[in-house]
């Protein structure tokens, strides 16, 4: 046995290279990143690929390792040049966040040191961490002393933590879900839908709120409806808004559904999952008044503070019903439980093992300060007003006056159906491949999107887009565009 023993520890040791094989990979792998870091405004935003990384198959894992350079050339031929190039200030399309640099260096050192961040009794210093920068995000949506939350993997998981929440909060019991009304937006994003799904509420009500021009939540029509369901025995309980929409960036009457919410006793929810941030700013600020009177609260620091993804996080007003929905006990877990100088994570989600997440946010807030995030976020704002103006110049439609970095448009052809051009426009615009948009549908109508919170997305970028733009419509439409 021991000599079977010895042989497999001499195999193992492999796992454990020595650190002139650890400094040889090392620098390989830092001399790509920074290559690619150096040359990322000569990059595509988006690459249309025959082979969409098909090469990764023709080298199966196996029992044996390949070298560095190999695996590389794999990386940068299969992962890093085919599709979309999220870290690219060109990727106008959905709501991205960038990856700042330092995030990635808080990551590499969560995971040389990989401390466990679930237990505060195993990890004091990670766990106080991680509450640290939830304290200062429950600052910064005017929660009080007792609120706390959750790092979590990004907005969907912190969407179904908090509608499970509500739903204990609620005392909605299986018997009762069919009564249970809930209320949001068809505007709402699909992570929510989901959530409502997985918590076992898909057999609730679902209310979908009439909109204004604006596409946001009227609050008349939501307290008629409260008003409407109640009388006809059934029982609301939650109401969702939307700080920051996916489709057109609104932001629903944050201030005034909290009031309804308040008066009729339902769970207020708000995803602030895009918009959150913002409040930083002081055009944001005002935006998002209200925001505080909601029971919990998403935003994605892998959006608005441009993160690397992988980061979004939860904050619920009453710690209690937070720790009551996800608390749980086991014997094995018995040394950590007289550990309550902190809340651990692990007591306040699904997640019982989880990375150091806080680490890729706290040393880039640390490194930086808040102030160049704050103006990041002020030049977004800009930005989407400059497009806005620049576009319509053009010749393009746009009825929205962008209420966040979120700008909707489209072009109406002199002659032809108007939703197979704006189509054809898109494909040309991802075909040049300097800058990637996407499209959604608004009231049947084929309409293109400038989403912009890269934070690599400066002037140049939307000049860039704009040039883009002209010269496509140009070469697609009878009529010239405008100058």
């Amino acid at each position: 046995m021991r000599d079977k023993l010895v042989q497999l520890e001499k195999t193992s040791r492999l796992l454990e290279p020595s650190y002139l094989d650890r400094q040889a990979v090392r620098e390989k792998v830092i001399d790509y990143s920074e290559n690619f870091l150096d040359h990322i405004e000569e990059i595509n935003a988006f690459n249309i690929s025959d082979t969409k990384g098909v090469g990764l198959l023709d080298s199966p894992i196996s029992d044996t390792g390949i070298g560095i350079d190999e695996a590389l050339s794999l990386i940068k031929e299969n992962v890093d040049t085919p599709g979309l190039n999220p870290a690219s200030g060109g990727h106008l399309a959905y709501i991205p966040g960038g990856g700042i640099y330092y995030s990635a260096l808080g990551d590499y050192l969560a995971d040389v040191f990989n401390r466990y961040a679930g237990v505060f009794y195993a990890s004091p210093g990670a766990v106080r961490m991680e509450n640290m920068l939830i304290r200062w995000m429950c600052d910064l949506m005017g929660y009080p002393a007792g609120a706390s939350g959750n790092l979590t993997t990004g907005g969907s998981l912190a969407n179904l933590i908090a509608i499970v929440t509500a739903r204990d909060a609620q005392s909605i019991k299986s018997k009762d879900v069919e009564r249970a009304v809930i209320y949001l937006s068809e505007q709402a994003h699909h992570s929510i839908d989901k959530a409502i799904r997985i918590a076992g509420l898909g057999e609730a009500v679902i209310r979908h709120i009439a909109l204004d021009d604006k596409y946001r939540i009227i609050p008349a029509e939501l307290e008629r409806q409260i008003a409407e369901d109640r009388n006809a025995g059934l029982n609301p309980f939650l109401v969702v808004a939307s700080a920051g929409t996916t489709d057109v960036g609104a932001i629903d009457p944050l201030s005034e559904i909290g009031d309804i919410a308040n008066r009729n006793g339902l769970w207020y929810h708000v995803d602030a999952a895009y918009g959150g941030f913002f409040i930083l700013t002081d055009e944001g600020k005002q935006k998002l008044a209200g925001i505080e009177k909601s029971d919990s609260v998403i935003i994605d620091p892998h959006k608005g503070l441009f993160l690397p993804y992988g980061l979004g996080v939860v904050l619920v007003k009453d710690q209690a019903k937070l720790n009551a929905s996800h608390y749980y006990t086991a014997n094995y877990m018995q040394d950590a439980a007289s550990s309550t100088e902190e809340p651990s994570p692990a007591e306040l989600s699904p997640e019982l093992t989880k990375h150091f997440r806080g680490l890729r946010l706290w040393l880039p807030l640390k490194l930086h300060g808040v102030a160049p995030f704050r103006a990041c976020l002020e030049e977004k704002l800009l930005l989407a007003k400059y497009f806005h103006d620049k576009v319509q110049k053009l010749g393009f439609e746009s009825k929205l006056e962008p209420e966040l970095s979120v700008v909707t448009y489209r072009w109406v052809p002199k002659t032809g159906d108007t939703n197979p051009f704006n189509k054809a426009l898109l494909d040309a615009v991802v075909a040049d491949g300097r800058v990637f948009i996407s499209s959604t549908m608004l009231n049947g109508e084929y309409t293109l999107r400038f989403a912009c919170l890269a934070f690599r997305t400066h002037l140049k970028t939307v000049d860039t887009l704009l040039e883009v733009l002209r010269e496509n419509v140009g070469k697609l439409d009878e009529r010239p565009a405008n100058a």
